[in-house]
């Protein structure tokens, strides 16, 4: 097991509170269309394919597993923090639906916390898993100054795409999936690292603006990612897979470039390659959120089924030990840079840890927005 304790470093100052902080989702069908409003609102979408996009939702009784999967690694990181020493109450709030962001804040500023790390449940670099939330986070600290409460100041932890805690979880959950599979095709197996696809022109500007281009940070992370446990799965089983990142759960205009090939469309294309079985890993989700349990385990294991395909998911990380106590780590990380100190940064692959705030520009946003915590922040 890949877990590091710091007997050391247990002081979570300068921090007083953990935010964790994520997207949200409907717990009941009276829920769906408002939440999906929510998610959308000013960018025109018609309430008939709201109502299209809310039939998924219905499929599970209007409830999104999201928020069920927040509370349990809510629990699991009080549980870690509490057993490691560290003595630093966490909180919730969410971008789209209840807890509401504006609303935990108000709640952290009324228990009398002034210092708050933000923990985002997105591994990694773009506009809508980075700099949104941080755009987020400051309308909802303007809301706060508008009522005359005193701000807290407000960071976030690095993206964490390649901690060990985060690889090794996924790797060992690719390893547990194969093992799934007939033994006659084991070790045909190829592996498709799935993430959400977004619009090419996001992807293109995502991460710091040194390295826009072509994919941008998105990319790189997760192709660093994959290559990663690829590369640890060979390890542990032996067998040298082929592999390759693909993408799901396209939304908005046809006519605008996302990225390519869909989940579906590359099962096709292994079955025409006559590709014995396929391993779908779902490197870029931390929990079996909707675009999970829906897009993979309903739309694509239906696709591989009608093609003839073999076909089983792996686990996405959730709330293993694992990776509640990298969280941990992460923020005992950034409480000992803040004091000044010199902790160890611990990443895999290629890429390197990522930087701690964001720089001026970073995931650059079509509609500049004020985002707090990064160097642009309006809230120092």
């Amino acid at each position: 097991m890949d877990r590091v304790t710091h007997p050391a470093a247990r002081s979570p100052r300068p921090y007083d509170a953990l935010l964790l902080l994520s997207f949200g989702g409907p717990e009941g069908p009276d829920d769906v269309l408002p939440f999906l409003e929510n998610v959308t609102r000013g960018r025109g979408i018609p309430r008939e394919r709201l109502a299209e996009v809310g039939a998924h939702y219905h499929l599970f009784g209007g409830v999104s597993p999201i928020n069920a999967q927040n509370r349990k690694l809510l629990d699991a990181l009080r549980d870690d923090l509490a057993e490691q020493g560290v003595a630093l109450p966490v909180y919730w709030g969410n971008r789209n639906w209840a807890p509401y962001l504006t609303d935990t804040l108000r709640e952290i500023v009324a228990d009398g916390r002034r210092r708050v790390l933000t923990l985002v449940t997105s591994a990694y670099a773009s506009y809508s898993g980075c700099r949104q939330y941080r755009e987020d986070l400051a309308a909802a600290l303007a809301a706060l100054e508008r009522e005359g409460l005193p701000l807290p100041r407000v960071d976030k932890l690095r993206v964490y795409f390649n901690h060990p805690g985060f690889l090794t979880t996924v790797a060992e959950g690719v390893t547990a999936a194969l093992a799934q599979l007939p033994a006659g095709v084991r070790d045909g197996a190829h592996l498709a690292f799935t993430t959400h696809s977004i619009p090419t022109a996001a992807a293109d500007t995502s991460g710091p603006p040194a390295g826009h281009g072509p994919g941008g940070a998105y990319v790189a992370q997760h192709l660093d990612a994959a290559a990663f446990v690829a590369d640890a799965v060979r390890g542990t089983t032996g067998v040298e897979r082929p592999w390759r990142l693909v993408y799901q759960s396209r939304s908005g205009a046809p006519h605008i470039p996302w990225l390519e090939p869909d989940i579906c469309d590359h099962l096709r294309s292994l079955r025409d390659a006559a590709a014995p079985a396929v391993v779908m890993v779902p490197i870029g989700f931390v929990s079996d959120h909707m675009e999970v349990i829906y897009d993979l385990d309903t739309e694509a294991l239906d696709t591989a089924r009608e093609i003839g395909l073999p076909a089983v998911r792996s686990a996405t990380v959730g709330a293993d030990p694992r990776f509640v106590a990298a969280l941990r780590e992460l923020v005992l990380e950034r409480a000992a840079t803040e004091r000044g100190e010199s902790p160890e940064r611990r990443a895999r692959g290629a890429l390197g840890p990522s930087h701690d705030v964001c720089p001026a520009g970073c995931c650059a946003a079509r509609t500049p927005r004020p985002a707090a915590a990064g160097a642009d922040s309006p809230f120092a």
